[in-house]
């Protein structure tokens, strides 16, 4: 049944785990042969496990994607600063689909015009619906977008901070995050100001060599007390025998300000060229390609 619903796609056509599979769940299939391949190695093979169930097929949507994410009480929803997230493993947007690379604030793409419609079309109405359903929300949502030719489409919900385009915008957070939680909890963020720097953030992250595949765990990580212009996130790390070790497919995190781009992608790589473990792998274009 799940061949014979792909057919009735365009190509390219999207195939997705049902389940939870640590964001790598996703195939873009750009002929019929590899639509019902993803959907064998999916269903049949269990390359994510239990996930792979059940699968989602999707219309494949073309244009320049923008992560929001919303403070949420329940009634009043506060957008932070866009985003812009890199989840192809490779360089020029080549390879597997990942959990995210890397990701820029703002999203270049994501001007005043879009972010209204997005406010106006999605935002609000996901709330307000929410709430008919008897379901109000409190807290985080994350709103993964596209960007197309006829406005913003939703690509992908969830109710957390984004990894790894968190590590972007609250670098750019100048209000209380503790204030602003309260705020949510009681229900009164329409009355206060949540503020931004203007400042941009570029966050690169350092993975395992194979991930989002097969990799090994438990490489020494050197270098870390010689990076210290930015801000650098342990995501996949141990401490152990008197060492950090690596434990995860994405390891580390570097991240930066500055008044550009181009000036915070410098202090990220360049924090991130004294930092090294066995294997280690990351893409050289975040914040390049755009």
């Amino acid at each position: 049944m799940a061949r014979m619903d792909a057919e009735s796609f365009g190509l390219p056509v999207v195939i997705k785990a049902d389940g939870l599979a640590a964001g790598k769940g996703v195939i873009i299939a750009g002929t019929k042969e590899e639509a019902v391949k993803a959907i064998d190695d999916i269903m049949m093979d269990k390359h994510f496990g239990d996930a792979g169930n059940k699968v989602v097929i999707e219309e494949f949507l073309q244009g320049k994607e923008a992560s929001i994410l919303a403070f949420v009480d329940g009634k009043t929803a506060l957008p932070m600063v866009s985003a812009q997230d890199y989840k192809r493993v490779f360089d020029n947007d080549k390879g597997l689909n990942t959990g995210g690379m890397g990701a820029i604030s703002p999203a270049p793409h994501y001007d005043d015009k879009t972010a209204a419609i997005a406010m106006e079309k999605i935002i609000i109405p996901t709330v307000e619906a929410m709430n008919k359903e008897g379901r109000p929300y409190r807290g985080v949502l994350y709103f993964g977008l596209m960007i197309t030719e006829n406005g913003p489409k939703v690509i992908e919900y969830n109710c957390r901070f984004g990894d790894p385009e968190t590590e972007a915008v609250l670098l750019r957070l100048e209000s209380d995050l503790a204030e602003i939680m309260e705020a949510v909890i009681e229900e009164r963020l329409h009355e206060i100001d949540v503020e931004w720097n203007d400042d941009a953030a570029v966050c690169v992250v350092m993975a395992s060599g194979g991930y989002p595949e097969n990799y090994e765990k438990g490489h020494e990580i050197k270098g870390l007390t010689a990076a210290e212009e930015g801000i650098i996130f342990h995501a996949g790390t141990k401490y152990a025998d008197g060492k950090v070790v690596t434990d995860g497919g994405r390891v580390l995190v570097f991240s930066a300000l500055g008044s550009s781009l181009d000036e915070a992608r410098e202090v990220a790589y360049r924090d991130m060229g004294k930092v090294s473990f066995t294997g280690c792998h990351y893409r050289k274009d975040i914040g390049l390609l755009r």
